[in-house]
């Protein structure tokens, strides 16, 4: 295996005690972000934190561990930006003025967010405001805020996007929201487009990164997987753009 391969496979034995399993895919971590054991103290910390307390759109992740953020995004009044599961069908935004409140729980679900949410197209996310904050969860992260997610590169790619269309830029914030058994004390080789957390968030931390480097390399078409761009309609549409 490779190094992040190794790395994924020795956290993931250890996640696999705490994490809440998927319906969908039990406990392939390959294939979904879990929900773990304390997830409710991690978004706590989250929520008590400036960088949310101060963000007006929140660019949320469709991850299992932060379900419960995006529904407090919503009660909080905040507008939230995010994509579909591996983004096939796009980024959509929830905007808490045009959804019930009744029905916020269910908007802030995968399934939820298609019936109360609004698709958006990569050019109307151009003529945004700027994303304030990142959310993300993720499959290893050290001190640094270096990140290795499932493997698909999806969260990457998401920033990669909204990096090219001017959404956001080094300065944006970055959190990633783990369990304890997630964070490691050790260095993590990361490819110039992984995306690195200005915050950590678990159970019983908050982790502040002193230097996290962001990626400015946008989209790399030459490296990008030919299947993500043949399945991914959002990525299809910035190349048609010419960005």
């Amino acid at each position: 295996m490779d190094h992040k391969s190794q790395v994924r496979a020795r956290v993931w034995a250890e996640l696999n005690k705490v994490a809440v399993p998927d319906s969908r895919f039990h406990f392939d971590f390959g294939e979904f972000i879990a929900d773990f054991t304390g997830g409710e103290d991690a978004c706590a910390r989250l929520t008590a934190h400036a960088y949310y307390r101060n963000a007006k759109l929140i660019f949320i992740a469709p991850d299992n561990c932060i379900e419960r953020l995006r529904l407090q995004a919503l009660r909080d009044g905040k507008l939230v930006l995010m994509t579909t599961y591996s983004i096939k069908r796009g980024f959509w935004v929830l905007d808490p003025a045009r959804i019930a409140a009744a029905d916020y729980a269910y908007a802030s679900t995968l399934d939820g967010m298609e019936r109360c949410g609004q698709p958006v197209t990569l050019a109307q996310i151009a003529g945004m405001p700027t994303v304030d904050y990142l959310v993300t969860g993720t499959g290893a992260i050290n001190h640094e805020g270096v990140r290795f997610g499932k493997g698909h590169g999806f969260f990457d790619a998401e920033w990669g996007m909204l990096y090219q269309l001017g959404r956001v830029t080094p300065q944006s914030k970055v959190a990633a929201v783990v369990h304890d058994c997630q964070v490691l004390c050790e260095e993590l080789h990361p490819d110039v487009f992984d995306t690195v957390a200005d915050v950590i968030f678990t159970p019983t931390r908050t982790i502040e990164v002193a230097t996290p480097h962001k990626p400015t390399c946008g989209v790399i078409w030459d490296r990008l997987n030919a299947h993500m761009y043949a399945t991914i309609p959002p990525l299809q549409e910035l190349r048609s753009m010419g960005l």
